[in-house]
């Protein structure tokens, strides 16, 4: 395939690029927020060029890229993959006070990780360095999110603002074991050496078997790590309308891999065991799209036994989705307690899909619950995402409640 060929199928998604010459060595890596536009602007014959660039130019035979979740991760592979190619026509990043570093405290019991232009032998692991700061810390922002290590200096013996968002696991309040924080760091190391591909396979294996074992809430945690570093790129908040600003809130709040955009939540309602029905509604855009309404009449359970009644209906809709091929929520809203949310989530298992986040809502208290979390989580009663959900759970209740109804009518009447 020639280069003009290959320029068409270059996507607009970020990611890095590597030009080369006729016999396949690498003479130049950049990284881009778009590799179509920024790899085509090279070729227009418009471009004003230095003579160092009018000279690779000439030599430019063939290119190559690599797509990448985001541009901040673009950063981190650029720098790894000029250390590894060492690009006649990239300008040589020295290690000097000129460019930063993420320093990673090794030498620390719960080490750190931060931005840095003093490279120390405390035992610490450098990485870069890195040609855009602004870039690099936006990259640390991201890492944080994935890899949830402590950033305080000195630990404060109690949990700070970063546990609750997610950004720190808490280690100052034993909240993760020594062995547990450091295979965060290690994977955290697999990531900055852009060994993505194998971090994803050994996060894969690692959820499997939580989940084989039934530890719920570690491998959910993991299946979050998993579709954060699986993000499919180029989606912007933007494209969405409506509530989106709402939909960012309640991302961070559940700490969902994405947007919750497409939410379908449960119920089920019964009388003394007779005519138990069960309902699923569904939400698009922070808004009711009752053509996706489904209602059940349960079949297996003959007594009363909310736990397996939820199964049941859950398993009948995705057992169902999954054969048709159609698409999955990003959320969805059991209503009831930890252990409906666990009985759910069983099904899923079995279905081969814990990927797809799921929470619950007690009644009593309008507590949340989430897998990763054996408590309900923190949130203020008058909050906007409360009522949202308490809003969808409702739905639900009412929807299965009339469907309810009008069997229990007909069994009367008849």
């Amino acid at each position: 395939m020639g280069i003009k060929e290959k320029l068409k199928k270059v996507p607009h998604a970020p990611g890095i690029y590597m030009m080369k010459d006729s016999s396949g060595e690498v003479l130049y890596i950049g990284k881009a927020k778009d590799l179509s536009k920024r790899v085509s602007s090279y070729f227009q014959d418009a471009r004003p060029m230095a003579a160092r660039q009018m000279s690779l130019m000439e030599r430019v035979k063939d290119l190559d890229y690599l797509v990448t979740a985001s541009e901040e991760e673009a950063l981190i592979y650029e720098s790894n993959l000029i250390k590894e190619k060492k690009p006649k026509y990239n300008v040589e990043l020295k290690d000097d006070k000129s460019f930063p570093f993420l320093k990673l405290t090794l030498g620390e019991k719960f080490p750190r990780l931060t931005i840095t232009r003093k490279k120390v032998d405390d035992g610490s692991r450098y990485f870069g360095p890195y040609t855009r700061v602004k870039l690099l810390r936006s990259a640390l922002q991201v890492m944080k999110g994935i890899f949830p290590l402590r950033t305080c200096r000195n630990m404060p013996g109690e949990v700070c603002l970063s546990y609750h968002i997610g950004q720190c696991a808490g280690p100052c309040v034993k909240k993760i074991s020594q062995k547990e924080y450091r295979e965060i760091v290690d994977q955290l190391v697999l990531f900055l050496e852009g060994k993505k591909t194998r971090l994803l396979k050994e996060l894969e294996r690692r959820m499997n078997e939580e989940a084989r074992f039934e530890n719920f809430e570690e491998a959910v945690i993991l299946r979050n790590r998993i579709a954060a570093l699986s993000e499919v790129p180029g989606k912007k908040l933007r494209e969405y309308s409506g509530w989106g600003d709402v939909a960012v809130k309640l991302k961070k709040l559940l700490r969902l891999p994405r947007l919750p955009l497409k939410v379908e939540a449960f119920d089920v309602s019964n009388i003394s065991g007779k005519e138990a029905t069960g309902s699923m509604v569904y939400f698009n855009n922070g808004k009711p799209d009752k053509s996706n309404y489904r209602k059940f009449r349960i079949k297996d359970v003959e007594d009363i036994d909310d736990y397996a009644m939820i199964q049941e209906i859950v398993r009948r809709r995705y057992k169902r989705l999954k054969e048709e091929g159609g698409q999955f929520p990003d959320l969805i809203i059991i209503d009831g307690g930890k252990g409906h949310l666990q009985a759910a989530y069983k099904e899923l298992l079995r279905l081969n899909l814990r990927h797809v986040p799921i929470v619950s809502i007690a009644k009593e208290h309008e507590r949340i619950y989430t897998l990763s979390s054996r408590t309900p989580l923190d949130i203020n009663r008058d909050s906007r995402l409360l009522y949202f959900i308490q809003q969808i759970r409702d739905e639900a209740h009412r929807f299965a409640l009339k469907y309810h109804h009008k069997l229990r009518d007909k069994r009367v009447k008849g």
